[in-house]
């Protein structure tokens, strides 16, 4: 069948426990529901689905012609990690993992039990995979592993609407790295979930991977339903494969984008044998209910067909490539003498002096006690520091080291460590001996700092901070309140809600001024109406840190309809019109008197649309001491004609300000009605005589005077 599936976050597979026995047709899949739910909420992710479903037509298309097989030429092996979530860890067995591995590796394989039950009519059409699987036997840290990891959660279920198995901090456990694992969650799902999977690039990086419940393992407690064909069936979608009816409802419209699949009006739910037809296929040979990626229970589900591996190993080697380059199916080959460096924790990405302490965490990975290392830490292309390690680390065991201080320079740096000559000898595995950081450090700027985004980015100076490694700031020529650039993050296409990413603007010197202010244009739209209560918004705040980017303290904070610049919703990405930028400013005064300090836009995801800065602008204000003194300043004193009158503190109640001659006849005057907009008044006595003036500045409570000297 060939049917068009859209883009969605996620696919989820609503599959519930029924006995072996006829029963009326049930809608056992959420996946559609979900899918229009998002189609509705996205559209833009049909076209994007519409568009990579045509490039990998024309990928399988080639390779059909050209005879390629995973099978013959190139088999691969994924390595899996199978993260057992459940308050009882006793519901779940190693056998049964063990058992569920086995499965998986025979159905894809095509050399489960079940393949000679294969009726004769589709027997020709019966594929074999070259995609194996193995239990994981190192950890992203290449520490050793049996790919099983237990976690003890306070959660009774999870719901198949949601992630939260995915995440430590929801009660989950967090995937290891999807680029190098497939990674299986094994947890109670609630009402009657049997699993569900995420297709290729379909979301957030760090939940690909498939979710089943414990009792659809093999041996497990769902009746029909426990020799493990549910993930068999997950991975189809993990590999790109749809329903094998096309989920339309029973119109027979509908598609899996498979061509060797017969055309199916539903799915099927119980055993059944012999050819059974539809209204889709009303003749021989019938429907294929013996299909993995149909609902049929587990002991009557016997096949993928060629075409099927055709498309998984087409997505695989489109979207998934990277797993086979992995090294998680190869056991740690512990060595005597391994020293390795696990992190550097200091310094941080910004230094606000040019000296700074190394600090790093090591590890003994080999199979001695590590009594001592020699650590390296070079600045650039500098001169290495050597120091000096003594302690006692049993195997993978870690310790905390603290370097003699480094000094550097202004500009933007790479500090590397290097560890070496562990118990006085060679290190026998030299991989994991080094790690560089990336890092900048400037003196403070002193205002005015002006930016427009139209060269360098980041400006000399600035930073961007992007802990997740996804969609972040960045410079773009589609809109610009000035110039042809500006800065934007693409909120829009990023479905990673709360992600929090920060523009830095350089360490800045306000001190001795009088006031400070930061401004900026903004140009922003939602997706979502913007009247729409308790929505989940994109966030943009304005932070001010006094401690070089410890700790913050918001100054400006706006989402949803008090950020827009376009009222309207905009269902696709956001370019503002050259009217849709707002001018912001915000008095940073406060912090005057606080040492240098760190000005930075804060985004925070809420999936919904671009958000763009321009023309940003730090500036200060000194106010001429004599003024600050007197609060009352006629200047310049004497004058060729033209003076101005100022005002400190900012003139509340101020009623005029008028000039008289020496006469005493008003010779020029500025009127002030309702509230007073300025603490500066100008005047022109160019064409008036040469002689003594007398300024009168009259409040509400009291009138003020001073002389002037007109030359």
């Amino acid at each position: 069948m060939q049917y068009f599936i859209p883009r969605i976050t996620y696919l989820f597979c609503l599959l519930f426990s029924i006995i072996m026995v006829p029963v009326a047709a049930q809608e056992r899949c959420g996946t559609m529901e979900l899918l229009n739910q998002r189609f509705t909420a996205q559209p833009a992710l049909k076209v994007m689905f519409d568009q990579r479903e045509a490039r990998l037509k024309q990928i399988i298309n080639a390779r059909i012609q050209s005879g390629k097989s995973m099978r013959t030429t190139s088999e691969v092996t994924i390595p899996v990690v199978f993260h057992v979530v459940l308050s009882r860890q006793s519901q779940v067995t190693d056998a049964q993992i063990q058992a569920q591995l086995d499965t998986i590796n025979k159905d894809y394989a095509g050399l489960n039990a079940g393949a000679s039950r294969i009726p004769a009519h589709f027997r020709s059409l019966f594929g074999q995979s070259g995609i194996k699987f193995c239990l994981a036997q190192r950890t992203p840290d290449n520490l050793p592993a049996n790919g099983i990891v237990r976690y003890t959660t306070n959660r009774s279920t999870f719901d198949y609407t949601t992630n939260l198995v995915k995440h430590a901090e929801s009660g989950g456990a967090d995937a290891w790295d999807t680029d190098k694992y497939l990674n299986i969650w094994i947890c109670d799902l609630s009402n009657s979930t049997l699993g569900y999977a995420t297709f290729p690039d379909d979301g957030v990086k760090d939940e690909q991977g498939v979710v089943v419940d414990y009792g659809s393992l093999p041996g497990g407690v769902t009746t029909g339903y426990n020799q493990g064909k549910t993930l068999t069936h997950e991975l189809g979608h993990y590999f790109n494969l749809y329903h094998i009816w096309g989920d339309d409802n029973d119109s027979c419209s509908g598609s899996d984008e498979v061509a060797d699949t017969p055309n199916q009006s539903g799915s099927t739910n119980t055993c059944r044998s012999g050819i059974v037809t539809d209204q889709c296929t009303p003749s021989a040979p019938g429907i294929m209910y013996q299909n993995y990626m149909d609902y049929t229970p587990d002991a009557c589900l016997l096949m993928f067909t060629n075409q099927q591996v055709v498309r998984m190993e087409s997505a695989f080697e489109t979207y998934r490539a990277l797993l086979a380059e992995s090294n998680g199916c190869t056991p740690v080959n512990l060595k005597a003498k391994d020293a390795s460096i696990q992190s550097i924790t200091q310094p941080d990405q910004r230094i606000c002096t040019n000296t700074f302490t190394p600090r790093i965490i090591i590890e003994n990975r080999g199979s001695e006690t590590l009594t001592s290392l020699t650590i390296s830490a070079v600045i650039d292309n500098g001169t290495p520091q050597t120091y000096r390690w003594t302690g006692s680390l049993d195997t993978y065991e870690q310790a905390t080291v603290t370097l003699s201080a480094l000094t550097t320079g202004e500009g933007n740096h790479v500090l590397t460590i290097s560890t070496s000559n562990p118990n006085g000898a060679e290190d026998e595995d030299t991989s994991n001996d080094a790690l560089s950081l990336d890092f900048i450090y400037y003196e403070p700027f002193t205002p005015p700092i002006s930016e427009s985004f139209e060269s360098l980015f980041p400006p000399r100076g600035w930073d961007i901070v992007n802990a997740d490694n996804g969609s972040t700031w960045e410079k773009t020529n589609a809109a610009a309140k000035t110039g042809s650039a500006s800065v934007r993050i693409s909120n829009f296409n990023n479905d990673a809600i709360g992600q929090r990413d920060y523009l830095r603007l350089p360490t800045v010197n306000i001190a001795g001024t009088d006031s400070a202010f930061v401004s900026f244009q903004l140009a922003a739209a939602t997706y979502t109406n913007p009247s729409v209560q308790s929505n989940v918004w994109d966030t943009l705040q304005v932070l001010v840190s006094t401690d070089c980017g410890q700790t913050y303290r918001s100054v400006y904070r706006k989402w949803g309809s008090s950020l827009v610049t376009r009222n309207a919703a905009t269902r696709i990405a956001f370019t503002p019109a050259a009217n849709e930028w707002r001018r912001e400013e915000i008095d940073i005064s406060e912090f005057i008197g606080q040492g240098e300090i760190l000005i930075a836009f804060l985004n925070s995801n809420g999936n919904e649309n671009d958000i763009y800065l321009d023309d940003v602008n730090v500036r200060t204000v000194t106010i001429n001491p004599n003024l600050k003194e007197a609060g009352f300043l006629v200047s310049p004193n004497p004058t060729t004609g033209i003076f101005s009158v100022q005002f400190y503190p900012h003139p509340v109640g101020l009623k005029s300000v008028a000039v008289y001659n020496a006469a005493g006849q008003k010779v020029a005057e500025r009127l002030v009605t309702g509230e007073v907009a300025t603490n500066v008044y100008d005047f022109n006595l160019t064409n008036y005589s040469s002689g003594l003036y007398i300024i009168k500045a009259e409040f509400e409570d009291r009138v003020l005077t001073k002389k002037i000297v007109k030359e």
